[in-house]
């Protein structure tokens, strides 16, 4: 399969494009872990892997989405930004995730993107902003790969995403992505009503028909102002996720992400390991995107970052919390405890919308990835490696 997948990759994208993917991503990637993991061996907790909310700009309007979208937009200060990538990488930093929001609505993108040629950037997109133009600049760069999200078929999308049109446009950003050459991937949030259209072999073999390298399968979370939680899994559904990806891994010349299992099968939270954590695009700290809450920001210690994470007792006592009350997700099985700590720590609600405590008041309690007794471990050699060695668990539950 490693050979089917490299054939598929030198004839999608280009040499230069792939050695910087390899490199910056692949190599240095790695060994920032290896670099987190020797700093957690002291208890110290700088995370390698950095998710970034440029802005909360979208053309779109989400079912379940917890961006506030309809209010002014919120951007990410550039000059902020490119220090924060900048003291990032001072620390063995290489590989950021982007957010919105849209990405490509930040007014700045291509600048930062040039500004940084040893990092490598994922960007997170509906695809509608992957013109010809678009497409040809990010391979001149060669630091970035698209990630388009399809959320269901073309009537599913267009009543997930509020908008007509919005599948073919993320197909036609998707084919212009592939047509440069990028090193193209497909984000979906697997839910109720797109599981039994994509979460399929047919899908995946459209897939690697249009040229996609890779594909993020993750599980819908019912969060934000409207939550629309009869969208979200039953267990037995995460589970049939959970295999679907261990089985396509052996048999599809495909990259399958996820980030939330380890080589065992065991569920885990990134940010409860301390290995991501997520910056909103008016500079506040949160545990992950979907945590609206936050007691510290980028421009604290003077903008020394690695100070402020390092430092930061909220984010410790979160990771204490997390890993203690479930291996799974916390804002879906304890709402009530996260909401408790957002109050006994004073975090500041970071939304522009700040009804976030109420929001979290209302959840209901619902199962998450974690299923003791049920976990299906990696078995495609290379995953299972990766996994264990390079990507995920790290001893926060030990």
């Amino acid at each position: 399969m490693i050979f089917h997948m490299t054939r598929r990759a030198l004839a999608a994208s280009e040499p230069r494009l792939l050695w910087k993917f390899a490199w910056n991503c692949g190599w240095k990637g790695i060994r920032s872990v290896q670099l987190f993991k020797r700093r957690i061996r002291h208890g110290v907790y700088f995370p390698p892997f950095l998710n970034l909310s440029l802005t909360s700009a979208c053309n779109l309007r989400c079912t379940g989405c917890w961006v506030d979208v309809d209010r002014p937009a919120q951007h990410l200060a550039a000059a902020a930004l490119n220090k924060l990538i900048v003291e990032a990488q001072r620390h063995g930093n290489s590989f950021f995730g982007l957010l919105g929001g849209e990405p490509f609505m930040y007014p700045q993108l291509f600048d930062v993107l040039a500004a940084h040629p040893g990092c490598y950037f994922q960007i997170f997109t509906n695809g509608h902003f992957l013109t010809d133009d678009n497409a040809a600049r990010l391979r001149r760069l060669g630091n970035v790969t698209p990630l388009i999200s399809i959320e269901g078929n073309a009537l599913i999308s267009d009543q997930r995403r509020g908008r007509a049109g919005v599948f073919d446009r993320s197909l036609r950003g998707l084919e212009t992505a592939v047509r440069h050459k990028l090193i193209t991937g497909v984000a979906t949030s697997v839910c109720q009503n797109n599981i039994s259209d994509l979460l399929t072999e047919a899908w995946l073999d459209e897939l690697i028909r249009r040229g996609v390298l890779y594909v993020w399968f993750y599980t819908y979370r019912p969060v934000g102002p409207q939550p629309a939680p009869e969208l979200a899994l039953r267990p037995e559904q995460v589970l049939q996720l959970r295999r679907f990806c261990v089985e396509m891994r052996r048999r599809k010349p495909i990259g399958l992400i996820d980030a939330y299992w380890d080589d065992s099968g065991r569920a885990l939270c990134p940010a409860a390991t301390g290995i991501s954590h997520h910056i909103s695009p008016a500079g506040f700290i949160e545990p992950c995107p979907i945590i609206q809450f936050a007691g510290a920001h980028i421009a604290d210690h003077g903008g020394d970052l690695f100070k402020t994470f390092t430092e930061s007792d909220y984010l410790r006592e979160f990771r204490k919390l997390a890993a203690a009350t479930t291996r799974g997700c916390l804002i879906l099985e304890r709402p009530d405890l996260l909401r408790e700590f957002a109050l006994r720590h004073n975090l500041r609600d970071t939304t522009a919308r700040q009804t976030a405590l109420a929001e979290l008041a209302a959840l209901q309690p619902r199962g998450s990835q974690h299923t003791p007794g049920q976990e299906i471990p990696e078995e495609y050699w290379p995953y299972r490696l990766a996994k264990k060695y390079w990507f995920f668990g790290f001893g926060a539950y030990s």
